[in-house]
């Protein structure tokens, strides 16, 4: 909105990021700095455009490596469905994600292509596997089409200058580059006695910081004397605004891990969640979650509120416990379609808390969401 580059006087989170719009979708961007970055170090325009196009990606096939219309064509593939695939590539964040059913269409893949129809419903299919192409080929051509969402490794970029684009995080998939928390935490601490309060600034931590890291961190906020530390570990939240990575899908060690884990005893594998964070899933429950149902004679509670002039009343019911369980919302002046759509809406929010979806997943879920009637509440 502002045109800036960062949030305030901070490392930038990652380069490239995925954007969500507020209509629905994302958009990769760059930080506009890099350009400016690379002419104050002197390079030439091809220069500096070859280098952004490898962080954020061609969007297209056409020059990729290993994966693009020439080898598509030996596998069976026609012009128009290399066509097709070219155009999904332009927003893709992987190209695996184009290479599926809704793009190609289930005749040509299971005619053409000779995919069993029993694989096209199989979320952990693959097709570029599947056609032979290697995972070496796969990954070069990602970086072509996608980008590698990092500047290392770009061409005509000098190693000696990586560290003018250092950023809070390893950025992309192949990116081992990322600045301290120390720094962060000392560039604070400089502008600290300037400032009555304290400083609202997120301290980025990489994937796999530790719990020593956090204790760590917070001690030498202290020695410090900062009045504030916020730390954020990147991917420790179920959504987050902005994503500087893509978790690769094939890391077999991880995997390999968490089968230990789950192997291990109850307290075992607790001592080991909370020393190492783990984000992952580590316990395969086989049973569906039941539905844990009202009691009879209920509590609850009648809200009443105004929104943009038209009356809406909250009714809740709650567990013994206090917990809630389930909701009614009346409008007061509505049509009856409105009513009625706004009925079921509660039915299901109510079906979901008593299936254990949390209250606070709804909340983040529909914050910020925006729709007639509306106005001040």
């Amino acid at each position: 909105v502002m045109d800036c580059d960062t949030t305030g006087i901070e490392p930038d989170f990652a380069l490239v990021k995925f954007k969500k719009l507020a209509g629905g979708g994302y958009f990769k961007i760059i930080n506009r700095a890099v350009p400016d970055a690379l002419r104050a170090l002197g390079y030439r325009e091809a220069d500096i455009a070859e280098i952004e196009a490898y962080a954020v990606g061609h969007g297209s096939m056409k020059q990729a490596p290993g994966i693009n219309p020439g080898s598509l064509r030996a596998k069976g593939f026609s012009d128009d469905k290399i066509e097709a695939i070219e155009k999904g590539l332009k927003s893709a964040f992987d190209i695996k994600f184009v290479f599926n059913k809704w793009t190609l269409g289930e005749d040509f893949l299971t005619g053409t292509l000779k995919v069993p129809a029993e694989k096209l419903s199989d979320m952990s299919f693959e097709l570029l596997p599947f056609l032979g192409f290697s995972k070496a080929e796969i990954e070069a051509a990602n970086v072509h089409v996608c980008g590698a969402m990092t500047l290392e490794g770009a061409p005509h970029l000098k190693t000696e200058h990586y560290n003018v684009f250092d950023c809070a995080n390893p950025c992309g998939r192949i990116g081992k580059r990322y600045l301290s928390v120390e720094s962060h935490i000392r560039m604070m601490a400089a502008a600290q006695p300037f400032i009555s309060g304290a400083i609202s600034k997120t301290i980025n931590m990489p994937n796999d910081a530790t719990v020593e890291d956090c204790k760590s961190a917070y001690m030498l906020s202290w020695k410090l004397a900062l009045k504030a530390n916020a730390l954020y570990r990147d991917g420790s939240k179920l959504s987050q605004p902005l994503n500087s990575a893509l978790i690769s899908d094939e890391d077999e060690e991880a995997d390999d891990a968490i089968e230990t884990l789950v192997a291990a005893p109850m307290a075992a594998r607790a001592a080991q969640i909370s020393e190492k964070i783990v984000e992952r899933i580590v316990e395969r429950i086989e049973r569906k979650r039941e539905r844990e149902k009202m009691p009879d004679r209920r509590t609850g509670y009648i809200q009443k509120a105004t929104v943009g002039g038209h009356k809406v009343y909250v009714h809740t019911g709650e567990y013994s416990d206090g917990r809630l369980g389930e909701i009614f919302i009346d409008m007061h002046k509505e049509g009856a379609a409105f009513r009625a759509m706004m009925n079921n809406f509660a039915i299901a929010v109510s079906l979901g808390l008593q299936y254990g979806v949390p209250l606070e997943e709804y909340v983040e879920a529909f914050t910020f969401t925006r729709f007639e009637p509306s106005g001040f509440v």
